[in-house]
């Protein structure tokens, strides 16, 4: 397995712990950066960064660091195919995985301590894809990626 990792500037905290969480575990790290905590850079750049490696076959899943969370997730979310998931713990995580099929898991470095997200990054990864119910509100998902309204093409 291969997991994408990305960061802006404030999520970069949270990164180099979540990239060890993952190489304990024996998973491939594809970081996409930032690589400091100093220089500004913009959390769109990131998550768009993380959701298309994951998108275009180049990682499994993805993990995605800014801030809050919030801004990397959208970003993420704008990337055809991906579904990330702004998440604060074991339980949001392993709901993320279970009901919504995340693929992307997204964290707020300034809002979640490090080893709850350890620890949801954990129940993420071992959390069974969701079946039944969840398959039919999925597809529903999916087909806003091609919807005409938010495409610009109806």
């Amino acid at each position: 397995m291969r997991i994408a990792v990305g960061s802006d500037h404030a999520g970069y905290p949270l990164k180099p712990v979540l990239i060890e969480a993952l190489d304990a575990r024996g998973i491939d790290v594809l970081d996409l950066g930032t690589n400091d905590a100093t220089t500004s850079v913009d959390y769109p750049d990131f998550g768009a960064a993380v959701a298309r490696a994951v998108v275009d076959g180049r990682a499994d899943l993805g993990v995605a660091i800014c801030g809050t969370g919030i801004g990397i997730s959208i970003a993420a979310n704008k990337i055809p195919g991906a579904r990330a998931a702004h998440v604060h713990d074991v339980s949001t995580a392993r709901l993320a995985r279970e009901h919504n099929h995340a693929n992307v898991l997204c964290f707020g470095a300034r809002i979640t301590g490090t080893q709850v997200a350890i620890d949801a990054l954990n129940a993420w990864l071992d959390a069974p894809l969701g079946q039944g119910r969840h398959l039919l509100r999925l597809a529903k998902i999916d087909e806003l990626d091609t919807d005409s309204f938010t495409t610009g093409k109806g």
